[in-house]
């Protein structure tokens, strides 16, 4: 062996899980989602799983996004928050 390489470990050093997850490595990342559209105070969230979430806002908000739901995304299958 070359006197310049350094020694192979017998064992191979163990990792730890935990540290590699992508929200320990970024953790100002937040995995919500994004915001599709505004209704009020009502917000349409597309997850990274591809679902659609309605958060917040009050009743006339909710009804005003399922009209527009219904009117120009009617494949969409809302979850509401």
């Amino acid at each position: 062996m070359d006197s310049r390489c350094p020694p192979i470990p017998a064992t191979i050093p163990r990792v730890n899980i935990e540290t590699c997850k992508i929200r320990n490595i970024f953790p100002d990342h937040k995995v919500e989602g994004e915001v599709i559209a505004a209704w009020g105070e009502a917000k349409l969230v597309k997850h990274w799983d591809g679902g659609l979430e309605l958060r917040g806002g009050s009743r006339n908000d909710h009804i005003a996004a399922r009209e527009w739901l219904s009117l120009f995304w009617h494949e969409a299958v809302v979850r509401e928050i």
